[in-house]
């Protein structure tokens, strides 16, 4: 299921964010109102704003409408300040498409020239301009870029025109990038806030109608049919009265993606081809694309392989889908899979070596590995080199200690002839005594704490260590041996089909079983090495993925969760994960437990973990002093996350464990 829903997130983005203007739903009567300022005496300002406003319509659907409406407002805008900053603008928006480097230095130029002017109008202007900027940027900086100019920039200043729409356009486009990086309850927030904005200030609007349809893909990727529908059924409404509006080649993608969710895909495959329809009379090739390749997914589900590597071939030969490296990547493989389906095994080799190849492309990350071994090394070697000196101190404050010794019975000596010196002395060496005592006491203190920083950062170092060798092997499992494994299969399949009575030889038939059952054997170590869903989803997620991964016949798991925040170090959440992961393998082996309560929950910087099973419990003082990988494992993860772990359980009694550790580390 989360390799589906993965494939139903593949390119949102295009559609997802845009420019700040959407086109009106009544596209229409927004021509002839621009049309009739062109038309009539107004002041040249005016019909330059309407020129530049036929610039931002006609950008993406013809460029050369959009280019002589640029030239026509440019001259009309010679005689205002204001209308020659904005200038720059609206060159940006005509090379919005065609080229994104113009663009961007287009966009930037507005912005230092807006900058001179502090009314409503210009912070609006501002606003737009830097979000497009980084849109413009997005291949180059990321998503992380986008996401710091819309909430330090466009935001804020949509806020200082006073324009609630566009302040509920930016929370729909922060929405989406959240989406993208797979935190779904920040997206669904922060769409909620627009929803709920845009809804008092434009009822009627194509910017509401992105909000609903935002909406509806966060809640489809969540398998929240339910709530999808419902904003499914606002954005219809909305669009009812407009036809011929090109916002419903978005509602048709939208409505595909809500019924490949609830698999009615005959309504889906339907609603595609509408779409499809549409995006080729509004000339949108991008969406149409998209739309494709969801005729792909809903092929795939039916089984109708043939259609489905038609369409993936057509997607191969345009390219529009092939931009990125991990889309090629994925579509490669989704080839491969098909073509197996298809029993044309050197296609899906030959597809499956391009996949490989990509992949291996994007997953160098050895020199990374390196440089965090040698930073540890260096810091081992730094805590060895104050252990030594610290021991070095205390030898000398033993020999110290010994010849104070030697001093007082000299002094013993003495006091035979002088009592008074006597008493003296011995007073003397009785002070310095207790205080060269008490410096080794203190050298031993700081000596013992030296030790504990020390094996807490050996600790914290084997536990990275073990994390990154289980992330190279199962990398190495899955890309390498698990690739070499499928070669093999596809091979043994291809030499099969040549062999008229090979599927009748049980061995044979047994020996591809046997290479089947190896092929899910060693995906199983590789997902168990590296919890994937976490990397991606979240720890409130991988926990639940966890708990149902070890459910089975006999053995019921439930798993809770209460206030889990995303923001968590991960390697916080990895050594949490694996804490998990220890107490339900431990009861499994040895507790024959057929109900395990699993809690885990969030109050500030402490996590709270409960674990509870019906098993057959155990004496706790007999395994406290016991040696094992498993309990070392458990005991330094606690450790290294300053936490305390406390076991009730008596013989037959069942098990409760009780975790408390902290989300704050030492590095």
């Amino acid at each position: 299921m989360k390799n589906y829903y993965w494939v139903l997130m593949l390119l949102w983005l295009p559609l997802g964010l845009t420019a700040q203007q959407q086109i009106p739903l009544d596209e229409t009567r927004y021509l002839d109102s621009l049309q009739t300022v062109l038309w009539s005496k107004r002041p040249d300002s005016i019909k330059a704003d309407a020129r530049f406003a036929l610039v931002e319509y006609w950008k993406l659907r013809d460029t050369a409408k959009s280019r002589i409406n640029l030239v026509a407002g440019k001259k009309l805008a010679q005689k205002y300040p204001y209308y020659r900053a904005i200038i720059p603008f609206y060159e940006g928006q005509y090379y919005f498409s065609s080229n994104p480097a113009k663009a961007s230095g287009a966009f930037k130029k507005a912005i230092q020239e807006l900058s001179a002017f502090h009314d409503k109008r210009a912070y609006a202007k501002l606003a737009s301009a830097w979000y497009n900027y980084a849109l413009m940027n997005k291949d180059e900086k990321g998503y992380d870029f986008i996401t710091g100019i819309t909430i330090g920039k466009a935001i804020p200043y949509a806020e200082k025109a006073g324009n609630p729409v566009m302040k509920g356009h930016f929370y729909t486009q922060l929405a989406t990038i959240l989406m993208n990086n797979a935190q779904f309850g920040k997206a669904s927030d922060y769409n909620q806030k627009a929803v709920d904005l845009l809804e008092k200030t434009a009822p009627a609007s194509s910017t509401l109608l992105f909000a609903y349809l935002s909406g509806v893909s966060i809640y489809c990727y969540t398998a929240q049919g339910e709530k999808a529908l419902i904003l499914l059924q606002k954005a219809k409404k909305l669009l009812i009265p407009y036809p011929d509006s090109m916002n419903n080649t978005l509602y048709y993608y939208n409505e595909t993606l809500y019924y490949t969710t609830i698999n009615a895909l005959e309504k889906a495959l339907k609603s595609a081809n509408l779409g499809i329809a549409l995006a080729d009379k509004f000339h949108q090739h991008q969406i149409r694309q998209q739309l494709v390749f969801r005729k792909y997914n809903i092929y795939s589900q039916q089984k109708d392989f043939n259609n489905a590597r038609n369409i993936l071939m057509d997607i191969v030969k345009d390219q529009t889908l092939m931009r990125n490296s991990l889309d090629k990547a994925m579509i490669y493989g989704e080839l491969a899979k098909t073509n197996e389906h298809l029993k044309d095994y050197q296609s899906a080799y030959r597809w499956l070596n391009l996949q490989r190849n990509i992949t291996d492309s994007i997953n160098s990350s050895e020199s990374k590995m390196k440089i965090n071994e040698l930073e540890t090394k260096y810091r081992s070697a730094q805590s060895r080199q104050k252990i030594a000196a610290l021991q070095a101190q205390n030898r000398q404050a033993a020999l110290n200690t010994k010849n104070e010794r030697l001093y007082t019975g000299i002094l013993g000596i003495g006091c035979l002839l002088l009592f008074a010196v006597l008493g003296f002395a011995i007073l003397n060496a009785r002070n310095k005594r207790k205080l060269a005592e008490q410096k080794e006491i203190n050298y031993q203190q700081q000596l013992g704490e030296m030790e504990q920083k020390q094996q807490l950062k050996v600790a914290k170092a084997m536990l990275d260590g073990e994390e990154l060798e289980r992330e190279r092997i199962a990398r190495d499992l899955h890309d390498g041996l698990g690739g070499m494994l499928a070669g093999v299969k596809i091979n043994l399949s291809s030499w099969a089909e040549d062999q008229s009575d090979i599927w009748e030889d049980q061995s044979f038939r047994r020996t591809v079983g046997q290479l089947d059952a190896a092929v899910s054997e060693l995906r199983r170590i590789a997902r168990n090495m590296v919890p994937d869903t976490l990397l991606k989803f979240g720890l409130e997620t991988a926990l639940k993925d966890l708990c149902e991964f070890y459910m089975r016949d006999g053995l019921e798991i439930s798993c809770e969760s209460f206030g889990i925040r995303k923001d968590i170090p991960l390697t916080v959440q990895l050594n949490v994960y694996r804490i998990i992961q220890e107490l339900i393998s431990n009861s499994i082996r040895h507790s024959a437990a057929a109900h395990i309560l699993m809690q885990c929950s969030q109050n500030g910087s402490s996590i709270f973990i409960t674990f509870e099973d019906d098993g057959s419990g155990f004496d706790p003082d007999a395994v406290r002093n016991k040696k094992g990988m498993g309990l070392d494992n458990l005991n330094n993860r606690i450790a290294y996350l300053k936490g305390d772990m406390e076991i009730l359980s008596a013989p037959g009694e069942g098990t409760t464990i009780n975790i408390e550790l902290s989300t704050t580390t030492d590095g």
